[in-house]
């Protein structure tokens, strides 16, 4: 019987697009030519070198895990790397029944130049974008890996810390252009953020008003603002989690911190403006104990039907 996955109907033209985006990956990076940057080497011998070059000692069963590798071909490869004298193998002092393995100095040799060509090749690709379209390839690759890798829980830290120079121009410009691409919000919408962050930077309260990154593996993934009302009222504002980085629990955190911040500070209630279509920001509202109090239809940002909801917290 076939699987649940399996029976889904997967559109042709989607099938052809994914299809079409491999031929022009493999051509544009030169995965086709016959030896790896023009060596005697093989893609994939090029990738056993690699993670032999990154790991002291590994065993076979252990590449063939971390490479997706039939055991068999995988053998091949490594009998021809001990017969030009690349690896060595030993048996494991824990486990008799265990092979381990390691590069060779003549290994090293061979992996080192080449890996070095292959940040060259990358320098040399991401040094014809200019810097915003750099992050646009960043972030479309994370989000290519994440949707991926699905089943597969991130083991990955994540840190939130206050802002700096440089962060308020990133939450501006993420909140244009993904509020855009997941909801059609077009730059009236980014220059609405835009002021919101302008007004923060120029207003800021230290001992009252803060702003959190979320940060992941050096890349900022996430943003909110806890500001000012009134002497006792705060407002929750510009909640955002980067695709690559959802599932991570990251948005309950970020609530979790300006609730924390606020009953610090003295604050009696918290206040939040969102939009009704934005689910999975309101299911953290809801389940931090925030109340939706108000609701008003509006048409903005080139779109028509929203609903805007504000949500309250009392502390």
């Amino acid at each position: 019987m076939a699987s649940a996955a399996s029976s889904r109907q997967v559109p042709a033209d989607r099938i052809g697009a994914v299809r079409r985006f491999n031929r022009f990956y493999t051509r544009h990076l030169g995965l086709l030519d016959e030896g790896f940057l023009s060596s005697s080497l093989s893609l994939t011998q090029m990738r056993v070198l690699y993670e032999l070059a990154h790991h002291q000692q590994s065993t076979a069963a252990e590449l063939c895990d971390s490479l997706g590798l039939d055991a068999g071909y995988l053998s091949r490869i490594l009998s021809s790397f001990r017969k030009d004298h690349l690896v060595d193998k030993k048996e494991s002092p824990k486990d008799t029944r265990q092979t381990l393995l390691a590069l060779t100095k003549k290994g090293r040799q061979v992996f080192e130049p080449l890996n070095a060509r292959s940040d060259e090749q990358v320098r040399n690709i991401l040094s014809t974008l200019s810097p915003a379209k750099q992050d646009d390839l960043l972030h479309s690759m994370q989000t290519l890996e994440t949707v991926l890798n699905s089943g597969t829980k991130s083991t990955t830290p994540y840190v939130l810390r206050e802002h700096r120079p440089g962060d308020m121009g990133w939450v501006a410009w993420r909140h244009g252009l993904l509020y855009f691409q997941e909801y059609g919000y077009d730059g009236r919408f980014e220059a609405m953020v835009a002021e919101i962050v302008a007004e923060f930077v120029e207003k800021l309260d230290p001992a009252r008003e803060r702003c959190w990154i979320a940060e992941r593996d050096g890349e900022n993934v996430g943003s909110v603002f806890l500001v000012k009302k009134s002497q006792s009222v705060a407002k929750l504002r510009l909640l955002l989690v980067e695709p690559s980085a959802r599932g991570l629990g990251i948005g309950k955190q970020l609530v979790a911190e300006c609730i924390r911040y606020a009953r610090r500070a003295g604050y009696k209630k918290i206040l939040l403006w969102t939009q009704s279509e934005l689910a999975a920001a309101r299911s953290i509202y809801q389940n931090a104990g925030f109340k939706l109090v108000g609701e008003e239809k509006h048409d903005s940002w080139s779109r028509k039907g929203l609903v805007a909801e504000t949500w309250e917290l009392k502390l």
